[in-house]
């Protein structure tokens, strides 16, 4: 067993150490400069109504023109900057466009003013060598009254988003701190809904193994799907950001996730005992040694957690994008690689403990152990359910839940008339049965009343009308299903637009829609917003075209633009946000 323990820990650190050996950089010319070092800005303010706008460019670079903006506060007005000629470029992003090299110098004139102002200087640029930069935004205050100071722009923080700073992360800083920013990054995502699935399924292959298993041994087998689960990540983010596709995407359809989920069905039954009542002697016997397998041999328990990773936990988050972008501009596949593979190790720590943790809790052979595995039973039809829930109406979910919820009930004694002197645990249990069969019964009632929330069953019933409130009515957005689409939408605007990337498989996306639009201080300030979704749950070429265009991975994905030809990205919001987070970065869009 310690042979084995040391294997596959060995396994993963010379996956580590190869890869931190190949990402060293062969040659200086591997390194990209940071954006202001790429194009520094300066601003001369010339006389007290013209000043000198300069982006110095560094070899190897160019600067889109139609990407340069100027903005004034305090009410100044502009004139429109008269341009030098630029040279056309068939550029691999936008197709020709015009673009300047060296160094742009822009005369700007402006109303003669007594008080200082701030300038905003929006710039995009990219290198030939292949990575293509955000916008970025600095900002510089010119002097009233004629004043005729020089001043070096400052970039923003507010200009870059998350996966942005991700990217920077990797381009600019040292491999330890990298390693160790990722794991740390993986530890964080440990604890959303993208891993929580993964909980029960490796629980209840400790647990279904008996009370024969070992520490040790439910230790190697937790390492054996962290292993999986990290291989399966890294593998399928460098394809992902190689080729602009999420492998998971292609997945996430009706007879995957329901073969899938049948799996789990099979295996959570094999935990209540029922094969022998259900199914055929041979078939049980298949089935049984499937279960085994899986549950017992390492082989099994790797695959069950490279499948889980690409099929339970599909979600993209900021520190996910971060990675995919940075191999995508750059092709680095094997840093990329090496900072998916720490953050998937990071995911999967706490897993590890809770793998031993499901060991030390077992209780000796007896009725407590058939209690225990047909908790986890249960807990493998919630993921069964969970997980084909966004290929099946609404209604199904939700009674699905509601049948396990009262059969829950009915396995804890709900139902069962209570001994006289009964133990204080019985009591409880039998409580808890109680309170499951009431909340499967309101599920029931809100369902047959019209409710699709599964987390606010009598929503519809809080009112006479039988409608829910204002406040908890979905948000409405136009959809739209092409570039075309969404070009004229951008075209027409006259306030800022929020472009919604949303899948019914994404696990974020459904929390954004009921834990942060919802909030009344949100909708308030997205009624402000042209409020756009692109539904990308058929994974179909559109949707593939939507998402490069926008340098995307998968939703959740929030993309707020000025309208415009062409129109302007502002801010964008990567994985799941807080209500309070997203207010903040509202104020900001609507501030500009």
């Amino acid at each position: 067993m310690r042979k084995t323990l040391v294997s596959l820990l060995g396994a993963m650190a010379l996956v580590s150490g190869v890869a931190l050996a190949a990402s060293q950089p062969s040659s200086p010319e591997a390194d990209f400069l940071e954006p202001e070092q790429a194009f520094p800005l300066t601003v001369t303010a010339v006389d007290g109504t013209h000043l000198e706008v300069r982006v110095t460019i560094a070899d190897g670079y160019y600067l889109y023109k139609n990407k340069l903006k100027l903005a004034a506060d305090r009410g100044v007005v502009l004139d429109p900057p008269e341009f030098p000629p630029a040279k056309v470029k068939n550029d691999p992003n936008f197709g020709e466009v015009e673009t300047y090299r060296k160094e742009l110098v822009l005369p700007v004139s402006h109303p003669a003013s007594t008080e200082p102002f701030a300038l905003t200087v929006t710039t995009q640029g990219c290198a030939d060598a292949g990575l293509c930069y955000p916008p970025i935004s600095r900002t510089v205050t010119v002097a009233g009254a004629g004043g005729a100071t020089t001043q070096t722009g400052a970039t923003s923080p507010e200009a870059q988003d998350e996966s942005s700073q991700v990217g920077a992360l990797l381009k600019g800083s040292s491999l330890p701190l990298i390693l160790l920013s990722f794991f740390g990054f993986g530890l964080l995502l440990a604890f959303t809904p993208c891993v929580f699935p993964m909980i029960p399924i490796l629980s209840s292959i400790i647990v279904g193994h008996g009370d024969n298993i070992t520490k040790k041994r439910a230790l190697v087998m937790s390492c054996a799907y962290v292993l999986g689960m990290a291989v399966a990540y890294t593998l399928a983010g460098i394809a992902a950001g190689l080729s602009g596709t999420m492998l998971s995407a292609a997945l996430q359809n009706a007879w995957v996730l329901g073969g899938f989920g049948l799996v789990f069905v099979v295996l959570s039954f094999s935990m209540f005992g029922f094969y022998e009542l259900q199914l055929p002697a041979s078939l049980q016997s298949r089935l049984s040694d499937t279960a085994n397998r899986q549950g017992g041999s390492l082989i099994g328990v790797t695959l069950m957690g490279t499948l889980s990773a690409l099929i339970v936990g599909p979600c993209v988050a900021a520190p996910l994008a971060g990675a995919l972008l940075y191999i995508a501009q750059t092709g680095d596949a094997v840093l990329g690689g090496v900072a998916l593979f720490t953050m998937a190790l990071g995911m999967g720590a706490p897993l590890i403990v809770v793998g031993v943790a499901a060991r030390t809790a077992l209780p000796k052979a007896g009725a407590w152990m058939d209690g225990v595995k047909k908790a986890f039973g249960v807990l493998l039809l919630g993921v069964a359910v969970w997980l084909v829930s966004p290929v099946v109406p609404p209604v199904a979910t939700m009674l699905a839940i509601a049948v396990l919820l009262v059969f829950s009930g009915i396995y804890l004694h709900a139902l069962d008339p209570l001994a006289p002197h009964a133990a204080g645990w019985q009591r409880f249990w039998k409580g808890v049965g109680v309170m499951s069969v009431l909340m499967g019964s309101t599920m029931v009632v809100g369902t047959l009343a019209g409710s699709r929330d599964p987390l606010q069953p009598l929503a519809v019933l809080r009112d006479n009308s039988g409608t829910a409130p204002a406040s908890a009515k979905a948000v409405q957005f136009t959809r739209v299903r092409s570039l075309t689409e969404l070009d004229q939408v951008l075209k027409t605007a006259d306030r800022p637009v929020m472009v919604d990337f949303y899948a019914d498989w994404c696990v974020s996306c459904k929390e954004m829609e009921h834990l942060t639009f919802a909030d009344p201080a949100v909708r308030q300030k997205m009624d402000q917003t042209l409020t756009v979704q692109v539904d990308v749950t058929a994974n179909s070429e559109l949707d593939k075209a939507l998402l490069k265009r926008f340098g995307l991975f998968g939703p959740p994905g929030i993309v707020f633009m000025e309208g415009g030809d062409p129109a302007r990205e502002v801010q964008r919001v990567i994985g799941f946000q807080s209500a309070e987070k997203f207010n903040k970065v509202l104020d900001r869009v609507l501030e500009l």
